[in-house]
């Protein structure tokens, strides 16, 4: 199993927000993420940077690091400029970036760009957008000029030449839990994420969790088995941090080793921890998430 973090952008890059990128190389995480929204919970009424260009200053500060979105979403992006995007941060990287992609949610990104006559997308709207969403992307990433038209999107001979460093493209790591999106994630991905089930987040109990995981996981083999994929095909991501857990794993190094170790056993292949913030959902002790980094991931490598 690989441990990675995400780094929340919320610090000026001068004030620490460099420093934490190349401390989670130093510290031998596998990759760093961040959030690509434009804002986010409680943290709407704070500092919080665009994600690609945080991930490509933090490509020109590191050199090993893993670097990614968890996750990027239809709400404010647009799959021609995103690709552009998504190609040059490719290139700054030298082939380090990995795009963590989801149908988005309700929250913030869902209504800065909405008259204030429009209604939000509804569930099925998210998921129709979704879809056309990662088809086109797909096609904008593994052709030098694609044109496109259909209900939600449209690119007219859109170029996108060199195009990825990584061949054939940068990976997708498809957030997933419904039908729709497994299969999106079985035709298109390298990765699939999960957060745990939403539904018990508050009142379920860890068990119930890890059950939930599972279920997840025995419906993305069965995705991917429809398209003539394996499931081994797909890494397995788990960004913790919403479920019945808490910030429980981050409470020491065992803690943590037995917390991914249960997730091991499901398939979890990649567990993300998010970088602690102080006076937020994601506090935690500094000095034990570092312990975690060396430490707890020497443990669960094998």
């Amino acid at each position: 199993m690989r441990v990675s973090t995400v780094i929340l952008p919320v610090h000026r890059w001068s004030e620490g927000g460099r420093e934490r990128w190349q401390r989670a190389e130093e510290l031998g995480f596998h990759a760093a993420y961040t959030y690509d929204h434009l804002s986010w919970r409680s943290f709407r009424d704070g500092p919080w940077f665009g994600a690609v260009p945080t991930l490509t200053a933090a490509a020109a500060a590191t050199s090993r690091l893993r670097l990614g979105t968890l996750v990027t979403s239809p709400n404010f992006r647009h799959p021609v400029t995103l690709a552009k995007e998504l190609i040059t941060l490719d290139d700054v990287s030298d082939g380090r970036i990995t795009l963590g992609i989801g149908a988005g949610g309700s929250g913030f990104d869902a209504t800065a760009l909405l008259r204030g006559d429009e209604e939000p997308w509804s569930p099925r709207e998210r998921a129709d957008r979704f879809g056309a969403f990662v088809e086109l992307l797909d096609r904008l990433l593994t052709h030098d000029a694609v044109t496109y038209e259909g209900p939600h999107y449209s690119a007219h001979e859109a170029r996108n030449i060199p195009g990825c460093v990584q061949r054939p493209r940068l990976p997708f790591a498809v957030a997933a839990t419904g039908p729709r999106g497994l299969r999106l994630a079985a035709r298109y991905g390298q990765a699939w994420v999960t957060t745990g089930d939403p539904k018990i987040s508050e009142t379920g109990t860890p068990a119930d969790s890890l059950a939930a995981i599972g279920g997840q996981i025995e419906r993305l083999g069965k995705a991917c088995a429809e398209t003539g994929r394996g499931a081994d095909d797909l890494d397995k991501i788990f960004l913790t941090g919403f479920t019945p857990d808490g910030t429980g794993p981050l409470s020491s190094v065992d803690a943590f080793v037995d917390f991914a170790g249960r997730h091991a056993e499901l398939g979890i292949e990649e567990i993300v921890l998010h970088w602690p913030i102080p006076d937020s959902i994601f506090a935690a002790d500094l000095g034990v998430f570092e312990k975690i980094a060396t430490e707890g991931a020497a443990q669960i490598a094998g």
